[in-house]
């Protein structure tokens, strides 16, 4: 990667990472089913905004329309409340390095549903190492990471953002589909769905104040609807491979920021464990030979 693909990689993990940080100070302000509309109504607006000035034409098939219906509801709608409900009761750092979890998630749902993405006994050790990272992180005996249920929520997040990208490869990536025009049609339905459903979930009064309403706005105009559109220009500069790089990069942030701004503490198992979930995804992606691949001059 050149100098200005190396700076938005590094953005882009800090805007990922700084997520779970600004999930948490939002959630002081309003409920997670507000918390939720909110983001996903400000990132739909940027990726709108940004669709439209490179002139990039939405869907406009009903069909197509409803798998990316279908892929808002677990790429956005499902985990976005279970990470907010979630972390009411758990630490955003502790979230973060759940979350590191989904491309390992990714990996074992798409060998089972995808005929192209068979098993292999790499993946098969690979996963099995990240189900023991899981574990030591999740940590039921480990009381200063909150409650026990909120971290299951964090991971039903990472296991929702396995399926939808399960989902999206298997019904919407074969339509060739603009990868913008993608995201900014996934987010639309998504803060639609949202839309829907909140009235019904928890309400009050939402509470703008310092620093909540700054939170909001972080979240979802840059957290999401900005991150979005450096991930989309990191897949065509430096690759989607390079780009999905980035999933290895945001537990640290999210452990880092909460540590700065929330004053969280790390545990042994929460670096052993994001440590342990991290390798196994680096083993049965193939990351660490491919690593050793471009030292020695090898190509692969």
């Amino acid at each position: 990667m050149d100098k200005a693909s190396v700076a938005r990689f590094l953005l882009l993990a800090l805007l990922w990472g700084s997520s779970f940080t600004f999930i948490k100070v939002s959630l002081e302000g309003l409920t997670p089913s507000q918390l939720v509309l909110a983001r996903l109504v400000l990132g739909a607006a940027v990726l709108l905004s940004v669709a439209a000035l490179r002139k990039v034409a939405l869907p406009k098939s009903a069909r197509v329309w409803a798998h990316i219906a279908a892929a808002g509801l677990f790429g956005n709608v499902i985990p976005f409340l279970l990470l907010s409900y979630g972390e009411k009761t758990t630490g955003a750092g502790i979230a973060g390095v759940l979350i590191g979890a989904t491309p390992l998630l990714t990996l074992g749902l798409a060998a089972a549903a995808l005929p192209s993405e068979r098993a292999t006994p790499r993946k098969v050790v690979g996963l099995a190492l990240g189900f023991v990272g899981v574990v030591l992180l999740i940590g039921p005996w480990h009381e200063s990471l909150g409650s026990l249920s909120g971290r299951i929520a964090c991971f039903g997040a990472a296991v929702s953002y396995a399926i939808g990208f399960v989902y999206v490869r298997k019904f919407l990536s074969p339509l060739g589909l603009a990868p913008l025009a993608l995201a900014a049609a996934q987010l639309v339905s998504a803060a639609v769905v949202q839309g829907v459903v909140t009235p019904f979930l928890d309400w009050r009064t939402p509470d703008f104040t310092w620093p909540v309403a700054p939170s909001i706005v972080l979240l979802g105009l840059f957290s999401t609807g900005l991150a979005y559109v450096l991930y989309f220009r990191l897949i065509g500069d430096a690759g989607a491979t390079t780009a999905s790089a980035v999933n290895y990069v945001v537990p640290v942030f999210a452990v880092l920021v909460s540590v700065v701004f929330l004053g969280e503490h790390i545990t042994w198992n929460l670096l052993a464990g994001g440590l342990v979930v991290l390798v196994g995804v680096a083993y049965a992606e193939n990351r660490l030979g491919n690593l050793r691949g471009k030292k020695t001059g090898v190509v692969r």
